[in-house]
């Protein structure tokens, strides 16, 4: 079992204060080298847009966690967010939502 704290580098708060579990992202063209481990994991995940949410879930960490580190790779470029064409549609996002409350 890793620590929390081990996984996001010691930060305990995402620096973005808008990024949420449902909120969409995808992995820009950008060489991973300089990532720890937990980074290039998301980064290789996410190869269309995924939800936070569904980040956590396939890569088995918390949400928090996702939060922290996709925060993280947001403000180094490493992800972007998607316009609004590439979307999911939101009853799929709900079905994953719906799915993680399950689990809890």
């Amino acid at each position: 079992m890793i620590r929390a704290y081990v996984r996001t580098r010691g930060r305990s708060t995402p620096s973005r204060d808008d990024l949420e579990l449902t909120s969409l992202v995808r992995a820009a063209d950008r060489p991973l080298q300089g990532l720890d481990a937990e980074a290039v994991r998301v980064v290789r995940v996410c190869g269309g847009p995924m939800a936070v949410a569904e980040i956590a879930a396939l890569l088995d960490i918390p949400p928090t966690v996702a939060l922290i580190v996709v925060s993280g790779l947001l403000d180094t470029g490493h992800l972007d967010t998607p316009a609004l064409a590439d979307a999911p549609s939101i009853d799929i996002l709900k079905e994953v939502l719906d799915g993680l409350r399950a689990l809890v």
